[in-house]
C-alpha cells in the first residue's frame, strides 16, 4: 500500500528551494509522499529557470516526492491545485493556474524517470498583496486574497486533492483539465511558432492549429497568449 502524501514532512523556516531539497531526499531514497515545506523560499525556481521569492508566510511553497509517477502527473497536479483555488480557476497549459487572467499558482515537476521518481513542486499565492509583487509581475500575478492563517489549511486541502487526482484514471484528469483550459481557442506563441490552441490530447500535449491548416502538438515548453508576447 502506498504511503500517503505528506509523510514524512520536513518544514523549514527558510529555504533556497523546496524542490531542490526534495530532489536530494528522493535521490537518497526518501519514500513516496515525503513533503518539504517552508515559510520562506529565497531561490524558488519556476519554468525556464526563473527565480521567485515571496514574503515569508504569505505563500504556500511545497514539494512532494512521488514514486512511480503517473504519465499525466503535471496535469493531475494542475487539476488538484485548480480545485483548491476555486471553481473559477483556469489552467494555462502546462503548469500555471489563473484567476481572472492572473497567475495565482505554479507547478514544477522534475525528476529522474530512469529511477522512477519525480518531485512535484507547487507554489500558491495564498495571502500576497498587490504591493508584494515586483513591477514586472504586477499586471500578470494574482493572489487568492486570503490570510497567512489560511496557508496551512490550504496545504491540507491540496494534499487531499492530490491524493484524489493522482489515483483516478488519466481520462478523468484530462476531462477536468479540459473544462478549465485557459488557452482553448486563443492565439498562442511558443519558441517555434504561432497558432490557435485547440485543446489537450490524450497524452497531455497541447494541440495547436497552424495558419496553413496543419497542427502541432507540444510536449512541453512555455506558451504565451499572442497578446502577451
Amino acid at each position: 500500500m502506498r504511503r500517503r502524501l505528506g509523510s514524512p514532512r520536513v518544514h523549514l523556516r527558510r529555504i533556497d528551494s523546496t524542490n531542490l531539497l526534495a530532489r536530494d531526499l528522493a535521490s537518497r531514497g526518501a519514500p513516496h509522499g515525503t513533503l518539504v515545506t517552508a515559510a520562506e523560499q529565497v531561490a524558488g525556481r519556476g519554468r525556464q529557470g526563473r527565480s521567485w521569492t515571496a514574503r515569508p508566510g504569505a505563500s504556500l511553497v511545497c514539494s512532494w516526492v512521488i514514486r512511480d509517477p503517473p504519465s499525466l502527473l503535471s496535469l493531475a497536479a494542475g487539476a488538484a491545485v485548480a480545485e483548491v483555488c476555486g471553481t473559477a480557476a483556469r489552467l494555462k497549459w502546462p503548469n500555471d493556474v489563473l484567476l481572472d487572467g492572473r497567475k495565482v499558482a505554479g507547478i514544477l515537476v522534475e525528476g529522474r524517470p530512469q529511477e522512477a521518481w519525480a518531485v512535484l513542486g507547487v507554489g500558491i499565492n495564498v495571502a500576497l498583496m498587490p504591493q508584494d509583487f515586483p513591477p514586472e509581475l504586477a499586471q500578470r500575478a494574482g493572489s487568492l486574497g486570503l490570510t497567512q492563517a489560511d496557508v496551512e489549511p490550504m496545504l491540507v486541502s491540496l494534499g487531499s486533492a492530490l491524493e484524489h487526482w493522482l489515483a483516478v484514471p488519466g481520462a478523468d484528469v484530462l476531462a477536468d483539465v479540459r473544462t478549465r483550459d485557459a488557452l482553448l481557442g486563443q492565439r498562442v506563441t511558443w519558441a517555434n511558432g504561432t497558432g490557435t490552441a485547440a485543446g489537450i490530447d490524450e497524452s497531455g500535449r497541447l494541440v495547436v492549429r497552424l495558419a496553413d491548416g496543419g497542427e502541432d502538438r507540444l510536449d512541453a515548453g512555455e506558451v504565451h497568449l499572442a497578446a502577451e508576447a
